[in-house]
């Protein structure tokens, strides 16, 4: 369907350039509806109150319109770099998008099934709660070992290998590459210590080894969640510059070719 439409627009354009029509007018008139229609799909999640359609349709058309939009542009700049200070801005303010809008596409297809494979899932504005909630767990088994053997084995090996992890998130590449070497390292380091320990130490470690299991888990929903967060902030805002700069774009054209006439 894509390619059909892409066709007859190829076909309509060069129609349009034998009878000596402004095609730059046409391709550039057709982009910009096209770039409308691909802001409107922000839009339309934002009005959720209204009858507006199912959003997967509204998915698979946004998706369609932005991959018709980037033939449609080259179209329109002629294959080539663009001149002057407002093209250029305009066409690399375009491109980010674009170049946005398919990353997005990809993630939004993969992020969310890794994360129902992971872990418990949990909002992004609920993570830090949850790790402080782990934080706390942890800490309260250290102490229940200094008040129970009078022994400081476990808290100090909990100040020196252990509380940086448990304070802040960790790994965030690792985790984006479904890389846990990090964790079964420190795992294997927690298994190696235990050998010097007594019974009830032994304990607190293994029930330590269970939250750095869970934290980890954290980190990876916290890294995922948190790229997912940076490209809306970088994808949506830019598309509603996109629209303004082309709107000052098309005021000049017509500015331009008025005086000109």
């Amino acid at each position: 369907m894509l390619l059909v439409l892409l066709l007859l627009f190829v076909a309509a354009n060069y129609l349009l350039s034998i009878t000596l029509h402004r095609t730059a007018m046409v391709s550039g008139w057709t982009l910009f509806l096209l770039v409308v229609v691909l802001t409107a799909y922000n839009l339309r999640k934002r009005i959720t109150f209204l009858p507006l359609g199912r959003s997967s349709t509204w998915l698979q058309v946004h998706i369609f319109v932005g991959l018709l939009s980037i033939a449609v542009f080259g179209m329109h700049i002629g294959w080539r770099i663009p001149n002057g200070v407002l093209e250029v801005a305009l066409a690399g303010v375009f491109l980010t998008v674009a170049l946005s809008g398919i990353v997005g596409l990809g993630i939004s297809r993969v992020f969310p099934r890794r994360l129902s494979e992971r872990g418990e899932e949990v909002f992004y504005a609920r993570i830090p709660r949850v790790l402080h909630r782990i934080r706390t767990a942890v800490e309260q088994e250290v102490l229940a070992c200094l008040r129970e053997d009078d022994s400081t084995a476990v808290p100090e090996f909990y100040s020196k290998h252990l509380r940086p992890f448990f304070e802040r998130h960790h790994h965030f590449w690792n985790h984006l590459i479904k890389s846990r070497r990090s964790e079964l390292k420190l795992l294997r380091r927690m298994d190696a210590y235990t050998r010097y320990l007594n019974s009830h130490e032994k304990q607190a470690i293994e029930a330590i080894k269970d939250y750095v299991k869970v934290k980890s888990d954290l980190d990876f929903h916290f890294a995922h969640q948190k790229i997912l967060k940076t490209w809306l902030f970088v994808h949506v805002p830019l598309s509603y510059s996109l629209v303004v700069m082309a709107i000052f774009h098309i005021v000049l054209v017509y500015a331009f070719a008025g005086a000109g006439s």
